[in-house]
């Protein structure tokens, strides 16, 4: 079967290159190969798979909605599914944590949220400018790759990419100069050549870009920058938020409130498309049908995701439960640079990174991962950061029998 993939589909596939299998099935934290291998999943559809393949609480609401002929199609129409999405979403989301704001389905995939956001603050200030931060990634779209760090797909624009400038990301110079001691030196000269920006887009961990978490401290210091100098803060969480780094938004432990929020991939509960974009109330001043898209309103998906927010955050219980997989991940990585130096762990919650020094060595620990039955991806501007992000619903044993494959992995390759 793998000819057909060759022969037929684009050069651009990436994924299934690097892992060459054919799969049919998925359950839990298991994809199965069509001749019934089980591959354990540390990928989960690089973060749009929160609570595992075919959830079975979210499935059994699915195949209901689906039996009563639910609609499926409904652009931004109202419905019975959207109206269950936004009150189960503000119940148990946004209320508990203080937190008021407009949701806008912009179209079903997160660089759609981001192109939103983007065009949001531009008619808000009148402002083109936007700050970026080194190895940001927020999207394959022409907005969202102008706000991205990687040269590689920056290049596949094929145009210039223009209206934003990069700043330093936390640590980038590893904590040689104090923080935003470039940034703030630039808003405040007015000798710079620094066009007024209209907000900052940033990720507070970077996935992508290599796993690079910021420090809370980080955060805080850049929303009290921002709002001194009246810029919108724009947080992407698009990969790293519904609990990836254990609270529902990465952001909770900075204890700041964005302007704007960009969310997709895990959002919809089930890996369906279906993305947000959260806006302060007295910052949506959208015209009507201003920015639309036809797969805005992906019914099926509003379903699983009011689900996902009964099930799975009407308490702490997933919160807690994935900052402790992912205190045992980071011990594990921790114990792997100490016995092998040449590497660095990082990230936190259940978005965890080992960087190595030398950049072959990631994409060879995949590859003996593979070989082991696991599926890992890799990050970073050189892909030399090896990625863990397993559902947050994966058991203890199954977290285990990854981190020995991870273990065994890395010893063959550095052995």
């Amino acid at each position: 079967m793998n000819d057909i993939f060759a022969t037929l589909e684009s050069e651009v596939r990436s994924y299934s290159r690097t892992w060459p299998a054919v799969f049919d099935r998925a359950q839990g934290s298991h994809l199965y190969g069509e001749d019934g291998t089980p591959y354990l999943d540390f990928f989960a559809g690089a973060g749009a798979l929160n609570y595992g393949h075919n959830n079975p609480l979210l499935k059994r609401k699915l195949l209901e909605y689906i039996e009563r002929d639910g609609v499926v199609h409904g652009l931004d129409q109202a419905t019975v599914a959207k109206a269950e999405f936004l009150s189960t979403f503000h119940e148990n989301v946004l209320a508990p944590r203080g937190l008021n704001y407009k949701v806008q389905f912009p179209g079903p995939t997160g660089t759609n949220s981001v192109e939103s956001a983007l065009k949001l603050v531009r008619k808000i200030t009148g402002k083109e400018s936007v700050i970026s931060f080194t190895n940001a990634f927020h999207g394959m779209t022409l907005g969202s790759l102008s706000v991205t760090g990687n040269s590689m797909k920056r290049g596949g624009a094929g145009i210039p990419l223009v209206h934003a400038t990069p700043m330093p990301y936390d640590n980038y110079f590893d904590g040689q100069y104090p923080d935003f001691l470039y940034f703030e030196r630039l808003l405040e000269d007015s000798g710079s050549g620094l066009n007024e920006p209209a907000a900052v887009i940033v990720e507070t961990l970077q996935g992508e870009g290599g796993i690079n978490s910021s420090r809370p401290e980080w955060l805080r210091a850049l929303y009290e920058l921002c709002q001194s100098h009246g810029i919108l803060m724009i947080v992407d969480d698009v990969q790293m938020g519904c609990g990836r780094t254990g609270p529902f938004f990465s952001f909770e432990e900075a204890g700041i409130q964005p302007d704007i929020v960009c969310l997709s991939k895990s959002i919809g509960g089930y890996g369906m498309p279906l993305a947000t974009t959260l806006i302060k109330p007295e910052l949506d001043v959208w015209e009507p049908g201003e920015h639309n898209g036809t797969f805005r309103g992906n019914n099926p998906a509003f379903v699983t995701a009011s689900e996902a927010f009964r099930q799975y955050w009407s308490d702490d219980k997933l919160e807690k439960s994935t900052i402790a997989k992912g205190e045992r991940v980071g011990q594990v990585l921790q114990e792997i640079v100490d016995t092998h130096g040449g590497a660095v762990a990082k990230g936190r919650g259940l978005a965890r990174g080992l960087g190595f020094e030398d950049t072959n060595v990631a994409g060879k620990v995949s590859k003996a991962a593979f070989d082991r039955k696991l599926l890992m991806e890799t990050s970073g501007p050189d892909s030399e950061v090896l990625k863990i992000m397993p559902p947050l619903t994966v058991s203890d044993e199954e977290l285990e029998q990854g981190l020995r494959i991870v273990r065994e992995s890395v010893q063959e390759v550095l052995a």
